[in-house]
């Protein structure tokens, strides 16, 4: 009977100690706005009776009975003001040398961003972080060509000619070739010629990680061109010509995911060849994909046809799954006969036939309200991108 009172006792207390921690913190943030110099710990001066000097002070008892924490206060650097105030090119890259040289992560996104501002729309200043980009060790080549992505500069024509060479020069790591993908993803479009380049990267054996950087590049100026002027044609059709034929799973995986950032309606013809994927790639992680992919289109009749055409000859529970449940976003009430079919077929479906027919039943059209009142019967593994 006696543990509600002492717990209480025992929470005021902590709320106690939560409030003088506060005031503490406060009343020692506020003693200098500058802070204390790099790598030492602020501790607030102990004021004496007379308002002598600190230093001299008899401390109190309570700071002689044994330690106590010390908060850090954040740190300030030696002579960024005035590096700040005359700041060119060549003083940042010194700075980020000796940033990243003091293992200073702070600093170093502080100076990436100044170099970005002091970049702007110069396209020659742009093509300065390039060049010591390829001349640099890591990290510095990924801190210059983050810092030029930001940039207005970077969809200058000699500077975006300059990215793709970098990114093509098989001579340079690749990690190098991948941040030079990276800085072209903020391009507000790509001319076909810019888009086939990409694409040859994109399907290079040998690119490695700038294979997946080029996929995800073409992807994303696709939805940043898409939201501009409603295009996506052209970049779902290199993209989808890289999830067919690439070799590299990981690669035809994003492929097939990047429409779904932006969620074009894709057009009849895409559906013969995301039908083919869905019936003979080798990977089950990419045959889900696309009947993800498969699932907004223009021709949802057309669409469940090719469900339909793959159900059979596929062995695993989990695409079939994927078959289903995409079948239904692609058609609402209209693909439960399509659904009944694939329960009868594979019995370890009937009760999923049972959820959506009983939830179509309550009037609910929306399929992402349909999909938040499904329950889930299998232990699969839910694409990124898919509804969940």
């Amino acid at each position: 009977m006696t543990s509600r009172p002492l717990f209480k006792v025992a929470l005021a207390g902590l709320v106690l100690l939560v409030a003088l921690g506060v005031v503490w913190w406060r009343g020692s943030a506020g003693s200098n706005d500058a802070g204390p110099p790099p790598h030492v710990a602020a501790t607030p001066a102990v004021p004496t009776a007379a308002g002598g000097n600190a230093a001299t002070a008899e401390p109190p008892p309570a700071a002689r009975t044994g330690p106590r924490e010390e908060i850090p206060m954040p740190g300030c650097w030696d002579g960024l003001a005035a590096l700040d105030r005359s700041a060119t090119l060549e003083s940042l890259h010194a700075a980020v040398a000796a940033a990243i040289q003091a293992r200073d992560t702070a600093l170093v996104a502080y100076l990436q961003e100044r170099l970005t501002e002091l970049v702007g729309n110069d396209p020659d200043r742009a093509l300065q972080l390039v060049a010591w980009a390829v001349n640099a060790a890591p990290p510095e080549p990924a801190i210059y060509l983050e810092a030029l992505k930001a940039a207005p500069a970077v969809r200058h024509p000699r500077v975006t000619e300059k990215l793709m060479s970098v990114a093509e020069d098989k001579s340079l790591a690749t990690t190098d070739r991948a941040s030079a993908l990276d800085a072209l993803e903020t391009q507000h479009r790509f001319t076909p010629e810019t888009r086939g380049r990409l694409k040859a990267i994109a399907l290079d054996d040998s690119a490695d990680s700038a294979a997946w950087m080029a996929t995800r590049t073409l992807g994303r100026v696709m939805k940043e061109d898409y939201e501009r002027t409603g295009t996506y044609a052209p970049y779902w059709k290199d993209l989808l010509d890289i999830g067919t034929t690439s070799d590299d799973t990981a690669v035809r995986l994003l492929a097939l995911e990047m429409p779904s950032y932006s969620d074009p309606l894709l057009d009849p013809d895409s559906i013969d060849s995301l039908a083919k994927v869905m019936r003979t790639d080798k990977e089950r992680d990419v045959r889900e994909m696309a009947a993800f992919r498969l699932a907004v289109t223009e021709d949802p009749r057309k669409a469940l046809d090719a469900y339909r055409a793959a159900f059979d000859g596929e062995q695993d529970l989990c695409v079939r799954w994927a078959f289903l449940r995409f079948a239904v976003r692609a058609a609402g009430a209209e693909a439960l006969p399509l659904v009944e079919e694939f329960a009868r077929k594979d019995p370890r479906l009937r009760q999923d036939y049972l959820d959506f027919k009983a939830l179509y039943a309550t009037g609910t059209t929306d399929f992402a309200r349909i999909w938040l009142g499904k329950k889930e019967h299998h232990d699969c593994v839910v694409e990124e991108g898919a509804p969940h």
